[in-house]
């Protein structure tokens, strides 16, 4: 059975929990809700697992804040055995519209914390990213204010179509591969 790494990144706490920075939580959280998930809190982090089509999809958001990320995702790639091209982390993209998709194979952090942790623990820059596009509509010394701020009101209304698209991403990335999931979701 095909195994998969399916990592989510947020910072853990209520005060994070509607914040931008935090799509990655909310995708997972939508995933597990739709097929009646519960996440369990396990070592560096809260985890689940998924079964669809014969393969395993292990959900976690890794409870160590978003830059210290990549502790978490070693521990569970070598604790369940999971090669590098079966790992998937979803992230927030400023250099990205609102909603937009945009899967890759490599690349660098942009500037992400937490993909700088992930890299830097990993040894490389080539493992798959699912960037969710925030958009960059804030003032000039506000990005963390926006970053860590809630969703707009027009946002929140977008937003469970764009949960439901990053659902059917993570189901094609196990199922139909990287680049036949690229072709299909990129910049949709």
């Amino acid at each position: 059975m095909k195994k998969f790494l399916i990592v989510g990144l947020g910072n853990i706490g209520d005060k994070y929990a509607k914040t931008r920075h935090n799509i990655g939580f909310k995708i997972l959280d939508a995933l597990a809700e739709k097929e009646e998930l519960k996440f369990e809190t396990r070592k560096l982090g809260d985890l689940t697992t998924y079964k669809f089509k014969g393969r395993t999809f292990i959900l976690l958001k890794p409870s160590t804040y978003m830059n210290l990320s990549g502790k978490a995702v070693v521990y569970w790639m070598t604790k369940e055995k999971i090669p590098l091209e079966n790992l998937l982390i979803i992230t927030d993209d400023l250099n990205l519209p609102f909603g937009n998709i945009r899967l890759k194979t490599k690349g660098s952090d942009g500037g992400h914390n937490g993909l700088k942790d992930i890299q830097d623990k990993l040894q490389t820059t080539k493992y798959n990213r699912f960037r969710f596009g925030i958009s960059d509509e804030f003032s000039k010394g506000r990005q963390v204010d926006y970053v860590l701020g809630d969703w707009s009101e027009e946002e929140s209304k977008k937003l469970p179509e764009r949960l439901e698209k990053s659902i059917e991403l993570i189901k094609s990335f196990g199922t139909a591969g990287i680049n036949n999931t690229m072709n299909t979701f990129n910049g949709k």
